[in-house]
């Protein structure tokens, strides 16, 4: 087996500095010449934009619940195919998945689905000698995890690394291989889905720079490039995408796909799949493109911050009324979170301003203070192009906004099945014409077959066939 040097960056909770540390990281080793491949544990859209903009490639998600586990392995050998070294970060705290019963889904599962060493970062502000014992119930908790580092991360001065240093390496045997200081300026700016994503405006650059810069001075890479390089070789793993037994004849139908500022929560993986299933992307700005691209067969609207950008995207009236008219013809539309609420009569935002939307969809998006989200198992309610009438998947949800006025007689587009979280089973989404819309986001990875059936009914609208 050929040898994949990587290393898992997780800590005890969310909050710790993974993502600024795990960018730095990547920032510092590709100044170095070495090609990063970057991951992130997790559902998450929005890191991987700071480990893509450091690396110069795409970073892919590693999700253990949302995609079948034996794949994961897979997935991280092909992503990582032509690069020197892999970094993934984790999600949330080590341990923390699905539920409290058990780690599925967690950092430390797709930690032991890849064999991949892990290295703690650790906030170690205001404590000393207690950093060994966390480090040690870390450790400890789960023996068939291999501990290989601790990164410290808001430190207060030089003496204060020593210190913990001194007590994690003593006590508990692991190495502190470097820290960085406490500094406002490396803090990365939140709002109300956490980072603010690197598609929009803002001084990532210089950001990024300035990190880079303290991760060179204050952590040994050279010893983090010698334990990524000591992981074992990856085994039991096909490398290969999903293959499609057939693809349309003749020229590809083209799906086009929302990618902009106000729309950019979308999985790579899934445009992979349309593309190996027969499809070409087109992408398009819903903030600045009057019309859909030529040809455009199929439509994509993923999620994002449509909220945020409103009063843009209500003033192309031109873009929106073309996919109302598409979507009136039968074109086929997928719309997720973001794409849901783009396609509503207005959004309501959080000043309380109404702007005006596509009109696809009766009702109104309005944002909330409620956060809803995590991981959903939901049945299609019936057969449509992309889902058959009672096909279970799995997905997740993550947004503030809900849908009012929601018309009763639209049909639902799944049953959400009852979790840990919501014991009942409700119903979500909607069908109109063959716009399928819904707050769940689904990797394709999960469910290939509907790359297909998206391609093919891209094919059969292009076609003038009935989808």
């Amino acid at each position: 087996m050929p040898a994949l040097p990587r290393l898992l960056l997780a800590a005890p909770m969310s909050g710790s500095g993974k993502t600024t540390i795990t960018a730095g990281l990547i920032a510092a080793l590709t100044a170095r010449g070495l090609t990063v491949a970057p991951f992130k544990c997790g559902p998450d859209y929005i890191d991987p934009g700071y480990h893509a903009l450091a690396s110069g490639r795409a970073c892919f998600n590693l999700d253990a619940w949302l995609t079948p586990p034996e794949q994961i392995a897979g997935i991280l050998a092909r992503r990582s195919a032509g690069a020197d070294l892999t970094l993934i970060e984790g999600v949330m705290g080590l341990f923390d998945g699905y539920s409290g019963a058990d780690d599925t889904g967690s950092s430390a599962h797709i930690a032991r689905l890849t064999a991949t060493p892990v290295v703690i970062v650790l906030d170690a502000r205001a404590m000393a000698r207690t950093a060994a014992a966390l480090v040690a119930g870390l450790r400890d908790f789960d023996r068939r995890l291999s501990i290989a580092g601790v990164i410290l991360n808001r430190i207060g001065s030089l003496r204060h690394a020593q210190m913990v240093q001194e007590a994690v390496e003593g006590s508990v045997g692991v190495p502190v291989i470097g820290y960085l200081q406490r500094d406002d300026a490396l803090t990365l700016p939140e709002r109300h889905l956490g980072l603010i994503p690197v598609a929009e405006p803002g001084r990532w650059q210089a950001w990024l720079s300035e990190v880079r810069q303290r991760v060179e001075a204050t952590i040994d890479l050279d010893r983090l490039i010698a334990l990524a390089r000591a992981a074992p070789p990856l085994v039991d793993h096909d490398m290969a995408l999903p293959r499609f037994e057939s693809v349309p004849a003749g020229v590809p139908p083209i799906i086009a796909v929302a990618r902009d500022e106000a729309f950019s929560f979308l999985y790579e993986d899934n445009l992979d799949l349309l593309r190996a299933a027969g499809a070409t992307i087109a992408f398009f700005s819903p903030l600045r493109d009057t019309a859909l691209p030529e040809g455009t067969a199929a439509l994509y609207l993923c999620g994002g911050f449509p909220e945020l950008y409103a009063e843009p995207l209500s003033a192309n009236r031109e873009l929106m009324n073309a996919i109302r008219a598409a979507i009136a013809a039968g074109m086929p539309v997928y719309a997720e979170c973001g794409g849901l609420m783009y396609l509503t009569e207005a959004i309501i935002d959080a000043a309380g301003q109404t702007h005006p939307m596509v009109g696809a969809l009766a009702g109104r998006s309005v944002m909330t203070s409620r956060l809803t989200l995590g991981y959903r198992t939901v049945r299609a309610g019936c057969d449509t192009w992309l889902w058959r009438e009672g096909e279970t998947l799995r997905g997740h949800e993550f947004h503030y906004s809900i849908w009012e006025e929601r018309p009763m007689h639209l049909p639902w587009l799944y049953a959400c099945l009852p979790d840990a979280m919501r014991p009942a089973t409700f119903k979500e989404g909607a069908i109109v014409h063959n716009a399928l819309a819904s707050y769940i986001h689904i990797h394709f990875l999960a469910c290939p077959h509907a790359a297909q059936r998206f391609v093919a009914a891209a094919a059969a609208f292009r076609h003038g066939a009935t989808v």
